[in-house]
């Protein structure tokens, strides 16, 4: 067994620890999927931030790095803009929302009907996705290890179901937080490796092959600028809507949120620089890597980071970075799969068919219902790698933008506009799915070529940015102005549906504070826990440094361990500084 096979079932361990380490935190259904409310900002930051971070980053996205260059910081940086929104206004609305599940907040704002139609509508999007992800983890295992992608895409899906399941949405958040913690160490390292080997940043994009900024495979400006334009759009649209709310509601307070959205906006603008610099530097110094990952046939340029991991790096950083694909993944994945089973069991199974069931059942069934989505999950991540001539990187932005982007629009509408009949959010998503089948599916290269009559045919690039981009319009103005149509058929609600309404509103714009002394407690706990974890992880990653490599490999991994390290120690004294506090109220109280 290899040295890269150890750390990487050494950190497989680590993190089913951490699920039984919470399962006791654990009680009722608030628990479970949205640890009661009562998490704090750098957690709630962490699974906020991760929840738009998966293998995929290095392998679909590093993939379309390595061929264009800048082009790919760009969906980054949208992100950064939705979190932006997030910070100044509607992270702390979410939080207010005082719901369990984000489809509560939809059922209260357009009825019950609406309700069961995103239950279901939305469960497609989040599992696809999940299968990407997973998909994109067994393109670095199959490539690292030798080992089948569709072994790996079992395995890997069955821990994580183990880790959901022993302890709900703690174990979910607090492993995104330490996971953000090694991911970020160790792609730091690699950054710092590839700028120093590269002979700094400017000498990386004065010898990238292609155009840096625009990429290649481009005739028609116009197409990239209106893709910019859409994805800024769909970003800002899937960052600030009441289904995806969820990130929001495991904060503590609204304060907390807000900062969450904070740390989330930070890493998300420094994130992009740091993870694409070693695919810039192999594509400038490494054009012809991928002749050697022939076996993956189209997807062999995905495999652009690992190319430089495996060239550039010491003995052993495999492994930690094999480590830090899983945890990416699974901190996606986990987070979809939580949510799902919470959805289909605060929105279905509780008020469709058991109404009166004891949290003590619910709680059972959220855990049988995890396990099953784990499974869909699976299937799914295994027919997606059987369409081995598709790209990744594409197949992440069509499922968006196809099947994602139409139920924003009712639920991020619907909180500005309230005078709409309550069958305005379920016939909105109906609009929505003709709206993305004719202009993602049905509509041609060919079709739109004759139509405009253009004297150069699109490239494959243009034609699949192009398509994103005339989807995403298409759903801004017919889906989206649908909606506003349906004020014209506005005659009130019911005084049921009204007080429904108004008491969402009025939670919507009330502040929650949270400040009391169990709380505090449990922000210490929170703090203690994760704390010994990632300090247990930094000297982990800091042993590695005695692995027989040159002077220069030792100092990376401690240089490595040691961000890990320090994280882990300042929440120990954190820990122990609320820990004096809560002792001092205790005495003043009695």
């Amino acid at each position: 067994m290899t040295i890269d096979m150890l750390v990487v079932l050494a950190y497989f361990f680590f993190l089913i620890a951490i699920g039984w380490m919470f399962r006791k935190f654990t009680t009722s259904t608030s628990d479970y999927f949205r640890g009661g409310g009562k998490m704090l900002w750098w957690m709630v930051g962490a699974t906020a931030f991760m929840t738009q971070f998966s293998a995929w980053t290095f392998t679909g996205a590093a993939g379309r790095a390595f061929s264009d260059g800048f082009v790919v910081v760009i969906l980054f940086l949208a992100n950064a803009f939705g979190y932006l929104m997030n910070y100044l206004y509607f992270a702390p609305k979410f939080r207010q929302l005082r719901v369990v599940t984000a489809i509560e907040a939809i059922r209260q704002r357009f009825g019950k009907t609406s309700e069961q139609f995103f239950t279901w509508a939305g469960m497609p999007d989040s599992l696809i996705s999940a299968g990407i992800w997973l998909n994109g983890l067994a393109i670095f295992v199959s490539a690292v290890f030798d080992i089948p992608m569709e072994t790996t895409i079992i395995v890997t899906g069955a821990v994580l179901v183990v880790m959901s399941v022993t302890g709900g949405s703690w174990a979910v958040v607090a492993s995104d937080f330490m996971q953000m913690i090694v991911i970020m160490a160790v792609t730091i390292t690699c950054a710092i490796a590839a700028y120093f080997y590269g002979g700094g940043i400017g000498n990386i994009i004065d010898k990238f092959n292609g155009n840096f900024m625009l990429g290649n495979d481009l005739n028609y400006v116009s197409v990239f600028v209106l893709w910019v334009v859409f994805i800024f759009v769909k970003q800002f649209g899937v960052m600030n809507n009441s289904i995806n709310a969820y990130r929001y509601l495991c904060a503590k307070d609204s304060e907390n949120a807000k900062k969450a959205a904070a740390l989330a906006c930070i890493l998300m603008v420094v994130g992009p620089l740091i993870w694409f610099l070693p695919p810039w530097y192999v594509s400038a110094f490494m054009p012809d890597f991928a002749l050697q990952y022939a076996f993956m046939g189209d997807k062999a340029g995905d495999a652009a980071y690992l190319a430089f991991v495996q060239e550039v790096m010491p003995a052993g950083m495999v492994g930690l970075l094999m480590s830090a694909m899983f945890a990416a993944t699974m901190s996606s994945m986990d987070s979809g799969l939580n949510r799902n089973a919470g959805i289909f069991v605060c929105n279905f199974y509780s008020p469709i068919l058991r109404e009166h069931a004891s949290q003590k059942e619910l709680v059972t069934v959220s855990k049988i219902t995890t396990v099953i989505m784990g499974v869909i999950m699976i299937l799914i991540g295994l027919f997606i790698n059987s369409l081995s001539h598709l790209s990744l990187f594409d197949i992440v932005l069509n499922v968006g933008a196809l099947i994602g982007f139409p139920m924003l629009i009712p639920v991020l509408l619907g909180m500005w506009i309230r005078k709409t009949p309550d069958w305005a959010g379920w016939t909105t998503l109906i609009i929505g799915g003709f709206v993305s089948y004719f202009f993602g599916i049905a509509l041609t290269a060919g079709q739109f070529e004759t139509l405009f009559g253009l004297d150069i045919p699109l490239t494959e690039r243009e034609w699949s940015d192009l398509k994103i981009g005339l989807s995403l319009a298409a759903h801004v103005i017919f889906t989206g102005g649908f909606f506003f149509l349906t004020m014209l058929f506005y005659k009130g609600l019911s005084p049921e549906r009204e007080k429904e309404v108004d008491q969402l509103f009025i939670n919507w714009n009330t502040p929650v504070i949270a400040d009391s002394e169990d709380q505090q407690t449990l922000d210490t706990k929170q703090r203690s826990m994760l704390g010994n974890l990632i300090t247990v992880a930094g000297f982990g990653v800091l042993i590695m440094a005695l692995i027989p490599n040159e002077p220069t490999g030792r100092l990376m991994f401690l240089l490595c361990g040691s961000i890990v390290l320090i994280v882990g120690v300042l929440l120990v004294y954190a820990a122990r500084s609320g820990n004096g506090t809560v002792k001092k109220a205790e005495i003043q109280n009695a």
